[in-house]
């Protein structure tokens, strides 16, 4: 596990949490202007206006190409973990941007987290193993997208908690998958640049971060982040880690080392449910500050970590983690 690796995916993980900051800080300012797709088309045009909303915009930008030259140097079971830490830059940039400073069960929260990466990732110790995936191997993806269709069918026929759980977990099996293909794309440069757009996995990466997408939309719309955001998280990085083991050789210790990874693992989940209840994440903390006469708002979600929808059960709306759309956490 380099240094460099290290330090771009946490890069990656602040820029993405700033983004998701800047571009709700602009949606502060907006009135509610009721749903319908005449609505969003118009919050859009005004949010383009919008400086915070366009330096957010070009942070997630900066975000994608972090985290793409993450994964150049290092493995899918190292960078995707680390993409967790967005949930605590979100806070403590929150914290400057809205005025609001994070209280003691969510600094409880915080290190819980980043006790829990820091013990996970020195007890697994992840190998960085190929810079493409094993000829042959690409299709476990056939039995990841059939993993993603059930959850989405089960998530389907439930409500509330349960399916917001349900969609979380399809939309992290898919970042995951998305983040798999990105390095092999990002492998794949060294044939010349030329030569991607005639390659599949360059379409395959973009298709699978908009179903990704698209699923993290409806798991912030079924209900609250405090039930999404732990199989999220979790999901996302314990897949990954099974990704870079089966595609690109990626080996993590095992033996004495399980305890204090499975440790790690449940740290990691504590701290994301603890911060996932937050008030700057759960939305009732991420506003203007008082005098300003703003009226909350939502804003635009991205690439994973989106900003939130409004919950259909709760009614409230805030930001996500992590990373997202095409390029997540």
């Amino acid at each position: 596990m380099s240094a460099v690796t290290v330090v771009l995916a946490l890069l990656a993980a602040f820029a993405n949490a700033s983004a998701s900051v800047l571009q709700r800080r602009a949606a502060t300012d907006e009135p509610d202007g009721g749903r319908g797709a005449r609505q969003a088309l118009r919050l859009l045009a005004r949010l383009l206006r919008r400086p915070y909303w366009l330096a957010g915009a070009a942070l997630l930008a900066v975000s994608t190409v972090l985290q793409a030259a993450a994964l150049a140097v290092g493995g899918l079971a190292v960078v995707q973990p680390l993409l967790a830490s967005e949930l605590l830059f979100t806070l403590l940039v929150g914290g400057v941007v809205f005025g609001h400073a994070p209280d003691r069960r969510t600094w409880c929260a915080f290190v819980a987290l980043a006790l829990g990466l820091a013990l996970f990732l020195a007890a697994a110790a992840p190998s960085e193993g190929r810079e493409t995936a094993l000829s042959g191997r690409w299709p476990v993806t056939g039995v990841l997208l059939a993993v993603v269709a059930a959850l989405t069918a089960a998530g389907s026929a439930v409500r509330g908690a349960p399916r917001a759980g349900l969609l979380g977990l399809a939309s992290a099996v898919c970042f995951a998958g998305t983040a798999a293909l990105m390095k092999e794309v990002m492998g794949r440069l060294q044939d010349g640049l030329g030569r991607l757009p005639a390659q599949w996995p360059l379409y395959a990466t973009v298709a699978l971060g908009v179903v990704s997408f698209l699923l993290l939309q409806g798991a912030l719309r079924a209900g609250t982040l405090a039930v999404s955001q732990p199989a999220l998280t979790l999901g996302d990085a314990l897949t990954s880690v099974a990704l870079g083991c089966v595609l690109f050789e990626e080996r993590i210790g095992l033996g004495g080392r399980v305890l204090p990874e499975v440790i790690g693992v449940l740290l990691i989940g504590a701290g994301t449910l603890g911060l996932a209840r937050a008030p700057s994440i759960s939305g009732a903390w991420d506003r203007a500050r008082p005098g300003r006469g703003a009226v909350p708002g939502t804003s635009g979600a991205s690439g994973s970590a989106a900003n939130s929808a409004g919950a259909e059960d709760s009614g409230s709306s805030g930001n996500s983690g992590p990373q997202q759309g095409a390029a997540r956490r």
